[in-house]
């Protein structure tokens, strides 16, 4: 299956900004975390198809992933 992955602010440096990622199917968003080397400290929201959602779900074909670091300042 294919899914759009977004990364956003920190969580592009030496990564993408957005990349069209082939995986196996029942791939979960943690599968996808751990793959790209996240750190889980520093995960912020993470939305599927632009809604909220858990890092447990599985992702279908056609899906869009993105997934924001936590971000601090006073």
């Amino acid at each position: 299956m294919t899914v759009t992955v977004k990364l956003f602010a920190t969580f592009r440096e030496g990564r993408f900004k957005e990349d069209r990622c082939s995986y196996p199917e029942q791939t979960t968003i943690a599968q996808i975390i751990e793959q790209l080397e996240l750190p889980e400290e520093q995960l912020g929201a993470i939305l599927l198809n632009s809604r909220h959602v858990e890092k447990d779900l599985v992702l279908h074909d056609g899906d869009t992933l993105s997934i924001f670091p936590l971000v601090g300042g006073g």
